[in-house]
């Protein structure tokens, strides 16, 4: 196997292409013209998209809609919707509850100041439980509700669910869907940004949403506002109910900022199973960038790899196409300071008196496929903005073997091509390496590149 400089830091022509069968390219080393004729900011690994801006159309319909309105407050009724979905947790379970209760009578028995009498002790109990324990609600939206998350989340979730569709576009583009699912389709953002990318292969998109109101507020946005306009994304049918038949699957099915409106985990589960079965290429869930948004698709990706499940039409194992380069735990949890992993990405935000300035929607996803990862190989992912220093990069990296490192590269040290690459990736990117975890902390008195 090639060395550079004694070391086995190792690049890779081309694309990640794994699900479709395309056998991985040969490995070069890091002296080798791997780029072709690509300059090194377009090295296979980028992944970042340009500020992604609504149709045009999505964006008139949705002001519109919302000028003709009688919704009262519309900007503060905005900013505190958006916050409270920011700062939402998954609610508790029995269970936990049950055991917090026993632990605060525990600590009350104990204390000889306390109330000892059973009425008197449960009380204390269920205040003290109201007090440090999160009271989730279900969100039931009607058509002002439904106004408000439009005017809210419309252009976030878009921005967020064309970065999930990119990864797969950028890595394989001969893949073409035929049809779509969209679990909790709210205001059809993943109908508008899969037509955007897929729109000559798609030819059905089933948006599901229990809500009444929001599945019309959704029509009324593919026919520019009325009820009986012409669509301008055909093939699209609503219904209130997923469907659970195995017999009918889709070619991409997607759940975004949807497992977070679930009750409980055994309801997240039933659900993520149903849309798993219903999945024939690639199953995507995004939610908010926030530690419990992440804990949540890690749950879901984790009953998909280590479900015993097999469905008799369609045997094929699942396996994680993005953003992890593993199918191991996830290092960001098990770290003795868990933290989100999120990614960032820049939107235009629809032009209402309120929303002047660009903006970023943070938000966690995970791409499931069917299949086998087979024998390409995986790089690195870039979790953290790269730091951009003189004569040096440092890149937080999750890496194939699921570790994070943190990776200091230099050009003396790596090479001139490797350290060109990291200097121009960016969060969320891939760094087109093998084995990453060798990469020794590198001096930040390296000269820069020749």
């Amino acid at each position: 196997m090639a060395t550079v400089r004694g070391q086995r830091y190792l690049l890779t022509v081309g694309r990640w292409r794994r699900s479709v069968g395309v056998a991985p390219q040969s490995r070069v080393d890091n002296k080798s013209d791997f780029l072709g004729k690509r300059p090194h900011r377009r090295h296979p690994g980028i992944l970042q998209l340009p500020r992604v801006r609504l149709p045009q159309a999505l964006a008139d319909t949705a002001q519109l809609l919302l000028l003709k309105s009688s919704v009262p407050n519309v900007e503060k009724q905005v900013q505190a919707l958006t916050n409270y979905l920011w700062s939402r947790h998954v609610p508790v379970e029995p269970e936990e509850l049950q055991s917090r209760a026993v632990h605060l009578e525990k600590r009350f028995l104990e204390n000889p100041d306390s109330p000892q009498r059973e009425e008197k002790l449960r009380g204390a109990v269920l205040r003290a439980l109201r007090k440090t324990t999160y009271h989730w609600q279900e969100l039931s939206y009607n058509e002002g509700l439904s106004l408000v998350y439009m005017a809210a989340r419309l252009d976030g979730g878009f921005a967020a669910v064309s970065r999930a569709f990119h990864e797969i576009h950028a890595q394989i583009p001969e893949f073409q869907p035929q049809t779509l699912m969209d679990f909790g389709s709210g205001t059809g953002s993943v109908t508008w940004a899969a037509h955007s990318i897929w729109g000559q292969s798609l030819r059905e998109y089933m948006c599901v949403d229990s809500s009444a109101a929001m599945l019309d507020l959704a029509e009324k946005l593919l026919k520019g506002g009325s009820e009986y306009g012409e669509p301008y994304v055909p093939g699209v049918f609503f219904r209130q109910f997923l469907p659970v038949s195995p017999k009918v699957q889709f070619s991409v099915v997607v759940s975004a900022f949807s497992l977070s409106e679930l009750p409980s985990k055994a309801d997240r589960a039933e659900v993520v199973q149903t849309l798993w079965r219903k999945t024939s290429d690639f199953l995507i869930l995004v939610e908010s960038g926030t530690k419990a948004g992440h804990r949540l698709l890690m749950e879901a990706r984790d009953l998909v790899l280590k479900g015993r499940e097999k469905s008799p039409l369609d045997p094929r194992p699942g396996f994680v196409f993005a953003p992890c380069p593993h199918e191991l735990a996830c290092p960001q949890l098990t770290a003795s300071k868990p933290l989100a992993c999120s990614f960032s990405q820049a939107y235009h935000p629809i032009p209402f008196s309120w929303n002047k300035k660009p903006k970023e929607e943070k938000f966690s996803m995970v791409i499931l496929a069917r299949g086998s990862p087979g024998e390409a190989t995986r790089w690195p992912r870039i979790t953290q903005p790269v730091l951009k220093r003189p004569r040096h990069v440092h890149c937080h990296l999750c890496c194939p073997d699921g570790h994070v490192q943190h990776a200091v590269i230099t050009a003396r040290r790596h090479g001139r091509d490797l350290y060109r690459c990291a200097r121009v990736s960016s969060w969320g990117d891939l760094l087109p390496v093998i084995t990453p975890s060798e990469l020794p902390p590198s001096p930040a008195e390296d000269p820069p590149e020749s």
